[in-house]
């Protein structure tokens, strides 16, 4: 499952690049997935709108036995 989740990470790391920021995969545990949101995405207020509209939809649309995704 992980390489899937990289792969995908892969996929979606240009769009926050192009705002100043970028996504690290950390971990999975028990079907979820935890992630570090790095540059101006560490400290944004809208980072938990990304995750949960853009990262998490994205890799649960792919990957359907993921439950969740987290920051970390």
């Amino acid at each position: 499952m992980r390489e899937k989740v990289e792969k995908i990470i892969e996929q979606i790391r240009p769009n926050l690049q192009a705002d100043g920021g970028d996504i690290e995969l950390v971990g999975i545990e028990d079907s979820v997935v935890k992630v570090r949101l790095k540059g101006a995405c560490a400290g944004c207020p809208m980072s938990q709108i990304t995750l949960a509209m853009g990262v998490e939809k994205v890799l649960k649309e792919n990957i359907p036995e993921i439950k969740k995704v987290e920051s970390v």
